[in-house]
């Protein structure tokens, strides 16, 4: 069982970010978990001072999703042509640890307008070791839509856009243990 972890850059109650992680949750293969981490907003401003053992409870709880997980799914808004502070403090609380370097990740972008993000994100995973799986990173135009899950999920092109998306992200999992 192939188990990622899915975090949405996004505070907001309705955030199209989200929904869009959640569609992936309802069309993941049988083969696929897809766990939404909600503890972006719990986590305390980095401070490298704070980063040793004891490590802060809600900033072990994340290292510790981090590392349960197979791999990453991120999808964020685009704030000020750059990513959210609140994904960036959450990452930051990664670098020290041993849990990502080499850690597959994926992006799901629900704007196309993003690109700056975009471009920033994989800046950020590839400079903390992070391994970008591009054939399983996709954009699905959701901006203004405020579409619920149910809705992509019914929607034939969204649905195999995203299907094929963590469809890909399985093979280069399962090439990856293959290759070990």
């Amino acid at each position: 069982m192939i188990r990622l972890l899915a975090i949405s850059g996004s505070l907001r109650a309705v955030s199209t970010n989200t929904t869009l992680l959640k569609a992936a949750i309802a069309l993941a293969p049988a083969v696929m978990t897809i766990d939404l981490w909600d503890g972006l907003g719990g986590l305390p401003h980095f401070n490298p001072d704070l980063d040793i053992d004891p490590l802060p409870p809600a900033v072990a709880a994340w290292r510790g999703r981090v590392a349960e997980a197979d791999g990453l799914l991120i999808s964020s808004p685009e704030y000020a042509r750059g990513v959210p502070g609140s994904l960036k403090n959450a990452l930051d609380w990664l670098v020290s640890g041993p849990e990502h370097p080499g850690k597959p990740v994926a992006f799901f972008h629900a704007s196309e307008r993003g690109v700056a993000s975009q471009a920033a994100l994989r800046l950020i995973a590839e400079t903390m070791g992070m391994r970008v799986i591009d054939t399983a990173s996709v954009t699905i135009p959701l901006l203004g839509t405020q579409t619920q899950i149910e809705e992509i999920a019914a929607d034939q092109i969204l649905a195999r856009r995203i299907r094929a998306a963590l469809d890909a992200y399985g093979a280069a999992l399962a090439a990856t243990q293959t290759a070990r």
